[in-house]
């Protein structure tokens, strides 16, 4: 197989008694390079800074007496290769080309959103005349409120990618709706931030979901990351507009204009407790809340950076940056969790991804997975080894991998022996799942 992969990381292979965030930064090694060459599997070449301890001497004591030390001021994982959706999700479509009869438009979403919204706003209501800082209030809005607009929340995240209506302007006018019980016009910038954040995911200056490094440095501590984990909605707010702003649209006005009128008649029908109860809901949907937990859990590296050559062909290292959630929470939540194989088809439904995943089986079923939500919280926050830091970022879209690396039950085979068809096929492959699971603004449905 030609050369097909280059990974770099800017953190070292940990010894096995090391974690991948306790080496002082006075011993980390100068950023490795891993390839895949000739042979299937991957070979890990990794260069010692000559002015660098080795980290098997810290291990052993030498060169150093803070072999417990936990640097404050580690590194994210810097990959020099592409997200590993791309690749994949061409290898599954030449492995089961049935996957496509999945893609489009479920009739599902549409009559939820209004049923979630009618709930929602049937609790704005009757809490009208309560004060919110009152039990049955803040009870209600935390089990109720919070589950609903979360699940509003990723209601908005699956219309984002035209998944609720064939039209695109028809899903735009859902999300709006959608977003009248959360409070705060958001969903015509999510839309757009959203959309990059699967074109572009992990690259620096570009995926808003990306913590910046003033974020790992100041918040790299127990109370920092509860208060991260505590109020994930407003650094998703504030972040953007630090990193890369929008160009406003009609339709962000629009958003604007429809949820920001909403706000101003529940106010003066049913008076400020009801819109209360609908923003603190927001709040509970986007803090310490068992369905919150999913912001963490998708793209942050829990185990620590594993090695790049980890599982066969370097599936399991090359795949480390999305990790999938299979649980009971996923019935709350659109099947979020199912995060893999929605990032490698942003264009099927959340009805159909656990349909996705059985069909794809020998792709999905060696990959780690969580098994609980909290539990990925509560190791968030109290483990020293995870962080803000631990998350996979890339200066630039990074260098191609070969799908046919992903084909590990044929490894033992002539995987590169692609014939120039076949490659052709890919790529319009990969141009119909650009426009089917991205393609939410174009012009001629404006």
């Amino acid at each position: 197989m030609s050369r097909s992969i280059t990974s770099l990381t800017r953190r070292a292979k940990p010894t096995s008694s090391l974690s991948p965030l306790s080496a002082p930064s006075s011993t980390r090694s100068r950023p490795s390079i891993t390839s895949l060459n000739s042979s299937p599997s991957l070979v890990s070449d990794a260069a010692s800074d000559s002015s660098s301890t080795d980290l098997g001497d810290v291990a052993a004591g030498k060169g150093s007496d803070e072999v417990d030390f936990v640097d404050p001021f580690p590194d994210f994982l810097w990959m020099t290769t592409e997200e590993p959706h791309r690749s994949r999700r061409m290898a599954i479509l030449k492995a089961h080309p049935e996957v496509r009869k999945l893609m489009g438009p479920t009739k599902v979403t549409a009559p939820l959103v209004v049923s979630v919204l009618s709930l929602q706003l049937s609790l704005a209501w009757y809490f009208r005349n309560t004060h919110p800082l009152s039990l049955p209030f803040l009870l209600t809005a935390y089990i109720v409120g919070g589950t609903a607009n979360q699940n509003i929340f990723l209601a908005i995240h699956e219309i984002t990618h035209n998944l609720a209506f064939k039209g695109i302007r028809a899903n735009k006018l859902l999300a709006i709706l959608a977003n009248l019980t959360i409070g705060v016009p958001y969903a015509m910038a999510f839309k757009g931030y959203h959309i990059e954040h699967h074109k572009f995911l992990g690259e620096d200056g570009i995926d808003t979901d990306l913590p910046s490094r003033f974020e790992a440095v100041v918040l790299n501590n127990v109370a920092g990351k509860t208060f991260f984990a505590t109020f994930q909605l407003l650094f998703y707010a504030l972040r953007p507009g630090f990193i890369r702003t929008q160009q406003p649209t009609r339709w962000h006005a629009l958003n604007l204009l429809v949820v920001l009128s909403f706000d101003a008649l529940l106010v003066y029908t049913c008076g400020w407790y009801a819109m209360f109860y609908l923003l603190i809901s927001s709040f509970f949907a986007g803090s310490l809340h068992p369905c919150a937990a999913h912001f963490i859990a998708e793209h942050y590296l829990m185990d620590g950076p594993r090695d790049i050559t980890e599982g066969p062909n370097g599936t399991i290292g090359l795949a480390q940056e999305t990790t999938s959630y299979y649980g009971k929470l996923n019935w709350l939540c659109y099947n979020v969790g199912y995060h893999n194989e929605h990032h490698d088809f942003p264009s099927v439904p959340w009805t159909r991804l656990p349909q996705l995943r059985k069909i794809a089986a020998d792709f999905y079923e060696p990959l780690p997975a969580h098994k609980s939500w909290p539990y990925v919280t509560w190791k968030f926050i109290t483990d020293p080894n995870v962080g803000m830091w631990n998350r996979a970022k890339r200066t630039e879209h990074g260098e191609k991998i070969d799908p046919a690396v992903w084909n590990v039950s044929a490894r033992d085979a002539d995987v590169a022996a692609r014939s120039e068809e076949e490659k052709q096929r890919e790529e319009r492959d990969e141009v119909e799942m650009t426009a089917r699971g991205y393609g939410s603004d174009r012009e001629a449905e404006e």
